[in-house]
């Protein structure tokens, strides 16, 4: 825990951005049946039958210090997966960094072993060179900022039903 406060601790520096990572899942729920609409004194009334869709993965790439998230909706959550997503935040967001200093919990997917299975030998240790990891405290994961982002996001935007993917990347991404 101390680990993660000192990191916390550090002053902003663009060439060493301090980034939480974290993911959720959200299950794709869509209607057997057309809502009936809002009357003045009634809300809209959704049928409790549903058709699931399946289950997405939301990754939230979070940079505290100066309020910056970005959103990457994938269809699922393997090593293969957080491997992309770290290789699109050190090539994409983060290009210009010396390195990102990263603050995650310890998901067995989290890992640099994950950018060797998912990428060949020199990027994956390209990439992996570009990280400061710090890991929080099993049942700890409350101290990544992400996961209190994520959690915002779930409440505010996704606490209803979404249909697919697509829209769940239009609603995630207008948040």
């Amino acid at each position: 825990m101390e680990d993660v406060l000192d990191v916390y601790k550090r002053p902003y520096n663009p060439k060493r951005p301090m980034v939480c990572l974290d993911e959720t899942s959200k299950q794709l729920i869509g209607e057997t049946r057309i809502p009936v609409t809002a009357s003045p004194g009634q809300p809209v009334r959704y049928d409790y039958e549903y058709k699931r869709n399946g289950v997405a993965n939301l990754f939230m790439i979070f940079e505290p210090l100066i309020g910056k998230r970005r959103v990457k909706v994938t269809g699922r959550l393997t090593k293969i997966d957080w491997a992309c997503c770290i290789r699109e935040m050190v090539d994409q967001v983060y290009p210009d960094a010396e390195q990102i200093i990263l603050v995650m919990d310890n998901l067995n997917t989290h890992n640099k072993s994950s950018l060797y299975e998912a990428f060949k030998p020199a990027q994956a240790k390209r990439i992996a060179d570009k990280l400061e990891i710090h890991y929080t405290p099993k049942h700890g994961s409350w101290l990544d900022m992400a996961e209190i982002e994520l959690g915002i996001l779930s409440r505010q935007c996704l606490s209803r039903r979404i249909e697919n993917m697509e829209q769940l990347e239009k609603e995630a991404l207008a948040w």
